[in-house]
């Protein structure tokens, strides 16, 4: 997929389940239930064991109907390898320009993580795709989104940390064109069932609050 094609079918889901496992079997079981449950996307983070290879399995199994992308990305040497393992996007916990630059230069989104007015002023002027919001919840969460899209009314956000069934529509509606959804979507303990449940739920929510946004801007 082109970055565009990336870009658009990530803001279409709505959802970037952040996978944290401890092995890779872990890993790969999770992400067969958040594709069960209608999320074909998944941030994997270069802290599960041999990440690189887990992506690499994801993509032989899955295909093109499943967007990979690596997390806690931290250098830009990291993200050319995740590239090189199949990511297709790039996220990264804090504002880093080489992270920026290697991800630009590979033609791939990448996804910064920025919290503060000045954070996201200089995530703007590298020219990102999206500005994560982490960890969102611990400035207030929606409240804080929709207190930083005065100043800037064209943030393209993706709020992550914290964010749970109970707030992920307020996020929505505060403007996010999607949020990053950790352990309240996977867990170490979850079977399969419960995953593609809570997976299903998260879809519905976010279909159900981009719904009612919608129906309000044109009210």
């Amino acid at each position: 997929m082109t970055r565009d094609e990336v870009c658009r079918r990530i803001e279409e889901i709505g959802i970037v389940p952040v996978v944290r496992a401890k092995s890779a079997r872990r890993a790969l079981h999770a992400v067969e239930a958040l594709v069960s449950g209608g999320i074909p996307v998944v941030e994997m983070t270069l802290t599960v064991p041999d990440a690189l290879a887990v992506m690499r399995k994801i993509t032989a199994q899955f295909g093109r109907t499943v967007l990979v992308g690596a997390g806690t990305v931290c250098s830009g040497k990291d993200a050319r390898a995740t590239v090189e393992a199949g990511a297709q996007f790039v996220v990264s916990p804090g504002l880093d320009a080489e992270v920026i630059q290697t991800a630009r230069a590979l033609d791939v989104p990448v996804i910064p993580g920025a919290l503060t007015p000045t954070e996201v002023m200089a995530a703007s002027r590298a020219g990102v795709d999206w500005v994560k919001l982490f960890p969102c919840s611990a400035l207030g969460g929606a409240k804080y989104l929709r207190s930083l899209r005065g100043p800037f009314p064209q943030l393209r956000a993706i709020p992550t940390g914290g964010v749970s069934l109970a707030t992920v529509a307020d996020y929505i509606a505060a403007g996010a064109v999607a949020v990053g959804v950790g352990s309240e979507l996977v867990d170490e303990t979850s079977e399969y069932a419960q995953l593609r449940d809570r997976a299903l739920a998260f879809v519905a929510s976010v279909r159900e609050a981009r719904a009612k946004t919608t129906a309000s801007s044109h009210g």
